[in-house]
């Protein structure tokens, strides 16, 4: 029977324990940025929801322009280097994002660039971190791993969703919301400076099987060919572009609006996100034990339930309820993304693995800055609450679509995962 003792023996291994800390370290300053960022930018004189918007697409734009290149990299250098270069400009984007908030030097133009600086370095990080988890988690562990990186990371999410609130309210003082976000987003620069040192100390040996690139565009190529030839993988990409849009538009800036018009402002959103980060460390416990015999029919089938905070928050629902469906939406989305690593880990071969993540992330978030564009127009000319609800239909009838595709419901795991002594 499979046990969580066994699963927590990884956690003695030195490389994986680095990695761990890492990647946990990093994500609680990810953690940070949403609420300091959202409020920050909200608490400056004359700032709207169309502000927010601008800021948040110059990071994301970024992201998904660089992110075939992030692939491109991790599958050519040591994987480990490329996330420390992820880290030094995610490090170096809120660091110059806080300075401006603390010195009340804030010109849109400004924000956006050291803000389009984090999306590169999420865009170079994030391929490099599907493709170094095989590198250092024995196949035999790939989902156990998966799961308690999930784990270190949902906790800080918890703790990073609480925390930062509090650092906008209780640092902002008498001076307002904008102080307080940028101390917090000195944080959150200082957590990932940190987790780079971290990874400078993780020892990996060298990937045998990498064999010479002879141009980017061939890489890319390649990379092309292993995506598009698995039907699971296009298919559930298609539906997360528009699942993301739609999440983008209700995380970004309709949430916080709505928190900011009618739930109280910042420590409303903060229990939002909360009850999300809560919601994803129960899920890495269902994900621990899982082992669905259609692993990617199962995580699309969890993308219907994380409709449901937007249909609440559209509603008015009270907060208790929103926060109850932000949990459900944390469990779900966190053993669907425990499932896909895993699967992507399993069937994808490793020296493509960094770019057919690159082309999972490019094509998931390609309209995400449509969402973020659109969100404070939308809610401007038919309401925040009806924009909401347009993003819950968005979502189910995305993943409804996804499930008609047969790659997608009849892709088998491996009949038994060995369990190493």
């Amino acid at each position: 029977m499979h046990s969580y003792l066994s699963d927590l023996g990884l956690l003695r291994d030195r490389r994986f324990a680095l990695l761990l800390s890492a990647r946990t370290l990093s994500v609680l300053g990810s953690a940070f940025a949403p609420v300091a960022l959202a409020f920050g930018v909200l608490g400056l004189p004359g700032a709207t929801a169309a502000t927010l918007s601008v800021v948040l697409t110059a990071e994301s734009v970024p992201m998904i322009v660089f992110i075939l290149f992030g692939g491109v990299l991790a599958d050519r250098l040591p994987r480990k280097w490329v996330m420390m270069a992820g880290e030094s400009l995610m490090a170096m984007g809120f660091f110059a994002l806080g300075a401006m908030l603390l010195a009340g030097w804030t010109p849109l133009p400004a924000l956006s660039a050291a803000a389009a600086v984090t999306g590169v370095g999420i865009a170079i990080m994030f391929p490099a971190l599907t493709g170094i988890i095989p590198e250092v988690v024995p196949p035999d562990r790939l989902q156990a791993g998966n799961a308690l990186l999930g784990l270190g990371q949902n906790a800080s999410r918890v703790a990073g969703a609480v925390l930062g609130g509090g650092t906008v309210v209780l640092l902002g003082g008498d001076e307002g919301w904008a102080r307080g976000g940028g101390w917090a987003l000195v944080m959150s620069g200082a957590m990932f400076a940190v987790a780079g040192v971290l990874l400078a100390l993780l020892r990996l040996e060298p990937v045998a099987n990498r064999r010479e690139r002879h141009s980017v565009l061939a890489d890319l190529r390649d990379g092309w060919r292993e995506f598009s030839s698995r039907q699971w993988i296009w298919v559930v990409v298609a539906q997360f572009s528009l699942m993301v849009m739609a999440i983008q538009a209700g995380h970004g800036v309709l949430g916080p609006l709505i928190a900011k018009e009618t739930l109280g402002g910042p420590a409303a959103w903060s229990a939002f996100l909360a009850g999300e980060a809560v919601g994803t460390i129960v899920g890495v416990l269902v994900a621990m034990r899982l082992r669905p015999r259609r692993p990617i029919l199962v995580a699309v089938l969890l993308c219907l339930p994380p409709a449901l905070p937007y249909v609440l928050l559209g509603l008015d629902a009270p907060l208790w309820a929103i926060v109850a469906g932000a949990f459900v939406l944390g469990v779900c989305f966190d053993v669907f993304g425990v499932l896909w690593q895993t699967t992507m880990q399993r069937e994808v071969p490793s020296e493509s693995l960094s770019r057919v993540s690159s082309y999972d992330m490019l094509g998931s978030m390609m309209f995400g800055p449509i969402g973020l564009l659109v969100a404070g127009q939308a809610a401007d000319l038919f309401g925040t609450e009806e924009t909401l609800l347009a993003c819950a239909v968005i979502i189910v009838l995305s993943t409804l679509a996804a499930l008609l595709a047969p790659g997608v419901r009849n892709l088998r795991a491996p009949e038994r995962e060995p369990i190493s002594s």
